[in-house]
């Protein structure tokens, strides 16, 4: 029987177990956005995993939108990805960077003054978290046609830098309210252009990056995530499953190596969302290895597989305190509870200092 621990082949590689780790900000970069060796000892902890998925990565100084969140456009920045990497593989595991671009969910004070960028000037919801506190979204500036295609080379760029560093894959951040999402949804979308108002229009972004990220490397190392039930700061659409069975559609037609879809949190949930199960809306539509994130323990990810729902699953905050999660799910071991004031910050304290499941413990 096919469940969370039978192996799976995504784009060219061989994934042990269908356990992976979800991308997960958690602000351990330096202050210019460099990869850190504490960071290669976290991402090495958990190589077990089928795949590990970074923290969101930005593709150039514009896309920045998290105070010590990680880069991939300059050569250091390679460099200290690349001590990632070859610690990871040294472990025995595989490793795929998410590149992506904030869009409007940033503020000028952690930017030089820069005013963040949006497909059109109507600001984030909720608010920004700066050292001094947090404070409101600005208005963002709406870019111009003429601007897109420079943001699209800088994501084929970070491919080939992502390359350079010798990740396995690159994954396109298309979800969680950020650039191409902010596109994609006709919420965020006011546009009249090309990239604005028809659903065949806002995807149109999302489909031009996709196809330059496969032309700086090819379809099996570059996956794509999708957040279909998220609210995150204030994306919303009139007609989710138009909208993102227009997408999915032209992902598929693009052989990428994978497609992650997140399903509603609590707090979509709160908000009432248009899809409750976004995997079992979109399954049949999606032609591509399918990984499914948010929510799930080992027995509904095991559901998922073995009900052809999915055929990955993402693990996110449970990877945050069980480096060896794996193993704990094998064993049916207690998991180690995570500690949500240290998820963002600096320092091993809650991020490399979880303790892993020993002989001696009893399982």
């Amino acid at each position: 029987m096919t469940d969370l621990f039978s192996p799976l082949r995504i784009g060219r590689l061989d994934l042990p177990n269908r356990i992976l780790m979800s991308a997960m900000t958690r602000t351990r970069a330096t202050p210019d956005n460099v990869p850190t060796e504490l960071m290669a000892e976290y991402f090495a902890q958990r190589a077990g995993a089928g795949l590990i998925v970074t923290d969101c990565t930005a593709v150039s100084p514009q896309g920045r939108g998290v105070i010590r969140g990680p880069g991939i456009w300059r050569d250091d920045q390679i460099a200290g990805w690349r001590r990632v990497t070859d610690r990871v593989h040294a472990a025995g595991g595989r490793i795929f960077c998410q590149i992506w671009h904030c869009g409007r969910v940033a503020h000028p004070d952690m930017r030089d003054g820069e005013i963040p960028v949006a497909p059109s000037a109507i600001p984030a919801k909720g608010d920004f978290f700066l050292p001094s506190g947090r404070v409101d979204f600005p208005v963002p500036r709406e870019l111009g046609i003429e601007e897109l295609s420079g943001i699209v080379a800088d994501f084929a760029q970070a491919t080939r830098n992502a390359r350079a560093a010798e990740f396995d894959g690159v994954e396109l951040h298309g979800a969680n309210g950020y650039l191409h999402d902010q596109f994609l949804q006709d919420g965020s979308n006011k546009r009249t252009d090309a990239y604005g108002g028809s659903a065949e229009n806002r995807v149109r972004l999302m489909v031009e990056t996709t196809r330059a990220m496969i032309d700086a490397w090819d379809a099996a190392h570059c996956g794509v995530r999708l957040s279909p039930s998220s609210y995150l700061y204030g994306v919303d659409d009139s007609d989710k499953r138009a909208t993102f069975g227009a997408v999915i559609d032209q992902l598929n037609a693009l052989g990428i190596a994978y497609l992650t879809l997140l399903e509603p949190n609590a707090k979509d949930a709160e908000k009432g969302v248009q899809i409750d199960h976004v995997a079992e809306t979109f399954r049949s539509r999606v032609t591509v290895p399918l990984i499914v994130n948010t929510g799930f323990d080992k027995a509904k990810g095991d559901a998922a597989i073995v009900e052809g729902k999915a055929d990955a699953v993402a693990f996110g905050v449970p990877y945050i305190a069980n480096p060896d999660l794996v193993e704990r799910l094998r064993r049916d071991a207690p998991l180690n509870k995570p500690d949500p004031s240290t998820f963002y910050g600096e320092g091993a304290k809650g991020y490399t200092d979880y303790p892993a499941l020993t002989e001696a413990q009893p399982a």
